[in-house]
């Protein structure tokens, strides 16, 4: 299968300070690839990297051309869009308006179209669409996190990029975001999910990756992984042994 993104040898240092060590992996086309791993093992710094928010050593490779020197407005116009871990949306602005910035590089699409578009993704999101005037800053954690998927689907992804999707979800919404991602590859998306929540990860990805203080010390099938006994004792728990998903 080809691959939507591969990288190869990463490092990316702070200073003195190597956060992520010659790390690789690959995300075929029309996959989930997880990278679970601790808080500060380096996986937010993983996914500033592929977007050339930060320095880095290494070969990066979307769709199979190079993005060495490419700056980050254009890898969102070739189709990568990230997800940030903090939603980082425009609070004082309306849900409308946030979705619409979205799809700001694809402005000449035309009104039509990304009419079309806003009506898709509050198909996708019917919340979003009942508060389609509300301003964002008054949105509940989990509306906020519908609101960052559709505003990073506005944009018309090939590759999605998320960073810690979970991250201070209530475990209900937790499912129902993570039953949301798993509908969107059915759309044909690529996905490179960053998760502390490994056993959500692992039952909607199809590979992963265990990321430990900036190095990748596992791989492989994503039923494989959540089913390896390091994985369970370290990230599941023990009693996901027995355990079955949600």
């Amino acid at each position: 299968m080809s691959a939507a993104l591969e990288v190869e040898g990463l490092s990316v240092a702070y200073g003195k300070v190597e956060a992520l060590h010659r790390a690789s992996l690959r995300v075929p086309e029309g996959s989930i690839v997880t990278v679970i791993g601790p808080n500060g093992a380096g996986k937010t710094t993983l996914l500033g990297a592929i977007m050339g928010l930060l320095a880095s050593r290494g070969t990066l490779r979307y769709a199979g051309a190079a993005l060495e020197g490419l700056p980050t407005e254009d890898r969102v116009a070739r189709g990568m869009c990230l997800v940030p871990e903090r939603r980082e949306l425009f609070a004082g602005m309306s849900v409308e308006d946030n979705l619409l910035l979205g799809a700001f590089h694809r402005r000449g699409a035309g009104a039509r179209a990304l009419a079309a578009d806003m009506t898709e993704v509050y198909g996708r999101f019917p919340r979003l669409a009942e508060r389609t005037r509300q301003l964002a800053a008054t949105l509940s954690g989990g509306e906020r996190q519908m609101l960052a998927l559709g505003r990073a689907l506005m944009a018309k992804p090939r590759l999605l990029l998320l960073d810690e999707p979970s991250l201070g979800l209530a475990p209900r919404v937790v499912r129902e975001i993570f039953r949301i991602i798993a509908d969107l590859k059915r759309t044909g998306v690529s996905m490179l999910l960053v998760e502390q929540n490994a056993r959500a990860a692992l039952q909607v990805a199809d590979y992963g990756y265990v990321l430990e203080i900036g190095d990748i010390v596992m791989e492989g099938p994503a039923a494989g992984l959540a089913g390896h006994p390091r994985v369970i004792e370290t990230y599941l728990g023990l009693s996901a042994k027995t355990s079955q998903p949600d």
